[in-house]
């Protein structure tokens, strides 16, 4: 017996970047969220940026970028599905002036 094919998109409304909330919205929640930099000296890029990721110091010149992304399928094959959320995920990381070592995945 064969399995029934399984299409990414059929558990999808948002068309992947698409489904993320409005600027003015985001800019609601975020102001709530308070701006842990006052707390913390070493959050070198935090929320109050508005940034593609964070930027955490762990020494005078190290620093971890971190990033977390969701967004919806917008292929049918999980393989090609992962390697765009591969390549969105460490796109953030460059984009801050990084050099990706290591990923994460929900």
């Amino acid at each position: 017996m064969e399995s029934p094919q399984i299409r990414l998109t059929e558990w999808s409304e948002g068309s992947g970047c698409g489904c993320k909330i409005a600027p003015a919205i985001l800019d609601q929640i975020l102001s709530s969220s308070g701006s842990f930099s006052q707390l913390d000296p070493k959050l070198l890029v935090g929320n109050s940026h508005k940034d593609d990721a964070a930027v955490y110091q762990i020494s005078e010149d190290l620093a971890v970028i971190n990033t977390v992304d969701f967004f919806t399928p917008i292929v049918d094959d999980p393989f090609d599905f992962g390697r765009i959320a591969a390549a969105n995920a460490i796109s953030d990381v460059y984009a801050m002036g990084g050099k990706p070592i290591f990923a994460n995945a929900i």
